[in-house]
């Protein structure tokens, strides 16, 4: 397995031995220093839920484009994204062709009370009538994500010597996204057009993303610190975890925020469709980051409010 996305077990963690925290904490700081991505497993999250999950994902996929469409919404809804309305390479200020991907979206729906708020971070989520349990699982899939990703931020402030709960105390009342992509085959939609890709290359916006990915010809790659694109090494039972924007800037960069993009489909595999689970954590909409002076950080970035942050970073990679 390439070294530049290692694979950690977090068994000792959760097993609670001080030797076994030290060491998942050391390996996750060396992990996100180098790569800013890695495999976990030892998660605790049950296969059937996630197989489940991508089960009745593709059940609506399949759907006819006219039953898919009550469903639309843009980049920042809840409902179905449908080709066409993301282009991640824009977030890098980079022009490129839509995104060859449909997307179905949900998220963080416990409401604030405030109307400006809510209308934007805690949107009612949408489920299709026309696939009956999609809605209840996927939202015990993202209560196991939640709970996994305020157990990694937990390892996160372990892993820089600071006081447990120094990033989770802003995640009382989270921003979270849950993105089911499906990338279509090239018998779908056609041999892509130059620099267009399933997802085209760009780094997260918030603190820490679990992927739930499937292996594939047309599937994930990591740019190295050198510059260099790589396949993202595949195990069955993990999940790629990697840091957003937000928390690289949390950090003063000590870790980083990794460019990735999704390979468009390839003429080698014309028939491949590929499911991914994606989980985007944030924080507390109202939560001000401040980065990690030195020596944990390398560099301080002037304080920002998370919500502002991430609302700026998705208007960039929406299609008009």
């Amino acid at each position: 397995m390439p070294s530049s996305v290692p694979l950690v077990d977090l068994s000792p963690w959760f097993a609670g031995t001080s030797e076994g925290r030290a060491e998942v904490a050391g390996r996750i700081d060396q992990a996100l220093r180098e790569s800013g991505f890695l495999l976990v497993t030892g998660h605790g999250v049950p296969d059937d839920l996630r197989h489940r999950t991508r089960e009745l994902a593709r059940e609506f996929f399949a759907l006819p484009e006219d039953v898919k469409q009550r469903y639309a919404v843009t980049v920042g809804g809840r409902g179905w994204l449908p080709p066409g309305v993301e282009a991640n390479g824009y977030a890098e200020g980079t022009e490129t062709p839509p995104d060859l991907k449909e997307s179905y979206s949900a998220g963080a729906d416990t409401r604030t009370g405030v109307a400006e708020v809510d209308g934007f971070w805690f949107q009612p989520n949408v489920w299709p009538h026309e696939v009956p349990g999609l809605g209840e699982v996927a939202t015990e899939y993202m209560r196991r994500m939640r709970a996994l990703a305020d157990h990694l931020l937990e390892i996160f402030a372990a892993a820089l010597g600071l006081a447990q709960s120094h990033f989770t105390r802003h995640t009382a009342h989270p921003t979270y996204t849950f993105n089911i992509n499906w990338y279509p085959p090239m018998t779908r939609v056609g041999p892509p057009a130059p620099d267009q890709f399933r997802i085209g290359p760009h780094t997260d916006f918030g603190t820490v993303t679990v992927l739930d990915r499937q292996a594939g010809v047309g599937g994930l790659q990591v740019c190295t610190a050198d510059g260099e694109w790589t396949d993202a090494p595949f195990h069955p039972e993990a999940f790629t975890v990697n840091i957003g924007d937000l928390m690289a800037r949390w950090t003063g960069d000590r870790w980083r925020s990794t460019r990735h993009r999704v390979l468009p489909p390839a003429a080698t595999a014309p028939d491949e469709d590929l499911v991914s689970l994606i989980f985007f954590y944030e924080t507390d909409h109202d939560a001000r980051i401040t980065s990690l002076a030195p020596p944990l950080g390398t560099r301080t970035y002037p304080e920002v409010i998370a919500s502002q942050y991430l609302k700026e970073k998705l208007d960039a990679i929406t299609m008009s």
